[in-house]
């Protein structure tokens, strides 16, 4: 019989690495997960490979469920759903969902719902498992040569920060409602509704979800969904949340994602979003668009221009660095090209340049990978950057050209009539102040003078009395 480690031999580093996360336990699979969302500190491979962890544990209790539940909303399980089942429909590290159903109007079975609940006592567990990992990282950073360029500990810190983020689940239940109220008339894709009456830090109650798992592509077939047309609404959700609305479902793996029956997608697990600044925005869409037409000069300006690179770093040498990289993925065709793996390999690039990648982005790049990941499973001849493209230019048009501009006088507006009444009096008071300072300067200057004149005629005086006294 084969020794029990020498199967793994043959894998590569990176598999062996996702293979014993999975094997330490669910915290550490989710510090796989957000590690590999960090490209810009980990090899592209170990990256990828990461991204693959899935967080599936055990349930706890339903006893204790029902005790959290209870303690949280400050009311008896029977006086808050009308049908609860103790059962769980899904687990995971943070958390386990049920099923169940509201009163309604009448006192009777009403609407159904999904009834998320914290893990008691998961606090502690993640803080120890924290406490290791970051001994860890002090290790990594001890007893490798490239250990501190890594920054271990800050990854650990900011892996802190993600869970802290998912223990409160009254901000997930802030994401949904955001996304819900972007997407609300959406042909592409549904957010369940948020009941806040039976929410708190530790429980979210929203709308029940029924849907095909986007990765049972044999339903989907039975069901008539036109899997191409999916594909494409993949690409334009992910698009219209970066770039009109700035605000991303930044976890969109495919156990958060259903197809509903009229072939829309559905959306799940709000822990974790990103959002972007105007400036990332435009950033992102410059990059992209030249990356199309391979005007990687235009590529190497945008990173000068963010300020994100050195202000020193030479653009030629840059844009050279960007062409080595990018030119050979462009010698493919465009269908078998990966979006995300050009943005990964751009950070790559930036990272020989002293480029510390804002987080926020790679962010965006992890989602990226996922959305178009999905997309490919879903039609194996989507081209991606045919979808993107045209949505890029528009943006860019309405970001630059004259209706851009009327949009910003119109934003200014309220600022701008509330600023010009008052203007010409700041003006004048303003007017009048550098009037007082160059009066006081002048005043200043001519005391100066006479002091020193004065000076002067007393030396003169001095003299001609020493002469005359002395003659």
């Amino acid at each position: 019989m084969m020794p029990r480690g020498r199967k793994y031999r043959s894998l590569s580093a990176a598999v062996r690495l996702r293979l014993a996360l999975e094997s330490l336990g669910p915290i550490f699979v989710k510090f796989g997960q957000v590690l590999s969302t960090r490209p810009d500190l980990i090899p592209p491979d170990y990256a990828y490979e990461l991204a693959r962890l899935q967080d599936r544990v055990p349930p706890f209790d339903s006893d204790v469920a029902i005790k959290v539940i209870e303690s949280e909303l400050g009311k008896p399980l029977e006086a808050i759903y009308a049908r609860f089942n103790p059962q769980p429909v899904a687990s995971a590290s943070i958390a386990q969902v049920h099923e169940a159903y509201l009163f309604n109007a009448d006192g009777g079975v009403g609407q159904k719902v999904a009834v998320k609940v914290l893990r008691p006592n998961i606090a502690p567990v993640i803080d120890q498992d924290l406490a290791l990992m970051a001994m860890g990282a002090r290790w990594v950073e001890w007893l490798f040569a490239d250990g501190k360029r890594l920054k271990p500990r800050e990854v650990v810190a900011e892996f802190k920060n993600y869970l802290h983020d998912e223990l409160d689940l009254m901000r997930e239940a802030a994401n949904a409602s955001l996304l819900g109220r972007q997407f609300s008339n959406s042909s592409m894709l549904i957010i369940p509704a948020v009941y806040y009456d039976f929410c708190a830090r530790q429980v979210l109650t929203i709308e029940w979800m029924n849907g095909i798992p986007v990765t049972s592509l044999g339903r989907l077939r039975e069901k008539n969904i036109d899997l191409r047309q999916l594909a494409r609404y993949g690409v334009e959700i992910f698009f219209t949340q970066v770039f009109d609305n700035g605000f991303f479902h930044a976890d969109m793996h495919p156990g958060n994602i259903m197809v509903a029956d009229d072939g829309r997608y559905i959306a799940l697990d709000f822990g974790i979003v990103g959002t972007l600044t105007d400036y990332d925005k435009r950033y992102l869409a410059i990059n992209f668009l030249a990356f199309f037409n391979r005007d990687y000069h235009r590529v190497a300006v945008a990173h000068v221009e963010s300020g994100w690179v050195p202000a020193d770093t030479r653009v030629e040498e840059l844009e050279a660095a960007v062409r080595a990289v990018c030119e050979p993925i462009f010698n493919k065709p465009l269908a078998e090209i990966s979006f995300g793996m050009v943005l990964m390999r751009l950070f790559e690039t930036s990272r020989r340049f002293n480029v510390e990648v804002q987080p926020q982005l790679v962010l965006l790049q992890k989602t990226l990978l996922n959305i178009e990941g999905l997309g490919r499973q879903l039609d194996p001849e989507l081209d991606l950057w045919a979808t993107a493209k045209p949505f890029l230019t528009r943006w860019m048009h309405n970001q630059i050209g004259l209706k851009a501009l009327w949009k910003a006088i119109r934003q200014e507006a309220p600022d701008w009539a509330q600023m010009l009444p008052v203007l010409p009096r700041k003006l004048n008071a303003w007017v009048d102040e550098r009037q007082h300072l160059q009066w006081r300067d002048a005043y200043v200057h001519l005391l100066r003078t006479q002091r020193q004149q004065n000076f002067w005629l007393a030396v003169i005086a001095l003299v001609m009395l020493a002469v005359f006294l002395f003659k």
